[in-house]
């Protein structure tokens, strides 16, 4: 049954009318039955690692709205854990990690091969997914990509421009890059493990792609998302990858023919008639609705969301938005921005 589900088909390249549908961070703070399910497991990161309640919150807005995909409920920083960082969050502000800046640092981080004794837990999560799915729904399991994975393990928290990982990579590119490996060797070995409990489907978050100046692009956002991607299609050779290099901007086409995804997410900043013609004909194109709009709702919601589906009607096509639902939207809107892709 897995051929017809809808999201798969528009990663192979076939035009869906109406298209899947699913929202970044479409398990979260602005639903209540999440917040319901948050404050009975205590912190953030129990509810990540406890795989009923991880499935819980999952599963909460396929009963809602009847989304097309599921994303596994997780965090990208429990790579960075699962490396030996001390990782917490703290409520209000985010998350804090114990800082990686020097080469000593670096080589004191967990040998890969031990990132699954942390992460079992997640692929659990999984395993429930695949059994309490709808048999339409397709799960997609993800990750950080190396490059926004380095700039809270340098800095230790999230920073608005990056520097402290700009800083290093300029400072001590040796050490840089030995981080870089490590994160992507982890984090293909995290996706394998999703795939093998049952992800038909891989994300590859990069967040802060567009904060790499100049030809830093190519080394530190396009190279390892390439190498994850060869290492997960050696073990699963016909798995789906979609990217998502934030705030990318025209090198949002260079990023899909070198690295070969299968769908590309594209940011709310985008132009989806430049998008349909530069990034559609070589994969299919998620996106991009702007966030804000689903706090506002009423006609404008309507009207942008109508004019992306028309957009991007000549060819594959995903239903997002351009990065994750906020904490403030109404999910009311859901429903109005469902009735306006469907029909």
């Amino acid at each position: 049954m897995g051929e017809e589900k809808a999201i798969l088909r528009a990663l192979r390249g076939e035009r869906v009318d109406p298209p899947p549908v699913w929202l970044m961070r479409q398990a979260g703070r602005y639903l209540p039955e999440y917040r319901a399910t948050r404050a009975k497991a205590g912190s953030f990161l129990d509810l990540c690692y406890t795989p009923d309640l991880a499935a819980e919150v999952t599963l909460q807005p396929i009963r809602r709205y009847g989304f097309d995909a599921a994303i596994l409920f997780a965090d990208i920083l429990l790579v960075p854990q699962a490396l030996g960082a001390n990782l917490r969050f703290v409520e209000g502000e985010g998350p804090r990690l114990s800082p990686v800046t020097t080469a000593e640092a670096v080589a004191g981080l967990r040998p890969v091969e031990t990132v699954h004794e942390t992460l079992g837990p997640v692929y659990e999560t999984v395993r429930i997914l695949r059994r309490e799915l709808p048999r339409e729904t397709t799960l997609i399991g993800f990750a950080g990509a190396p490059w926004t994975v380095a700039t809270y393990m340098v800095a230790g928290r999230g920073t608005p421009d990056q520097a402290p990982a700009r800083e290093m990579m300029y400072r001590d590119p040796a050490a840089f890059d030995a981080l870089m490996d490590r994160i992507t060797e982890a984090t293909a070995a995290y996706l394998i493990g999703q795939v093998r409990a049952g992800a038909e489907v891989v994300k590859i978050f990069d967040s802060w792609a567009g904060g790499l100046p100049g030809g830093w692009f190519e080394r530190y956002a396009i190279a390892p998302v390439r190498r994850i991607i060869e290492a997960v299609r050696a073990e699963a050779p016909g798995i789906p990858v979609i990217g998502f290099p934030r705030g990318a901007g025209a090198g949002y086409r260079g990023f899909v023919a070198a690295t070969g995804v299968e769908g590309c997410a594209i940011d709310a900043s985008v132009d989806p008639a430049w998008a349909a013609e530069a990034v559609q004909p070589l994969a299919c194109v998620q996106g991009n609705l702007d966030p804000l709009l689903m706090v506002l709702g009423g006609e404008a919601l309507t009207r942008e969301t109508r004019r992306i589906v028309e957009a991007f009607r000549g060819g594959p096509h995903i239903f997002n938005l351009g990065h994750g639902i906020t904490p403030e939207a109404d999910p009311d809107n859901v429903h109005r921005m469902l009735e306006a892709i469907r029909g």
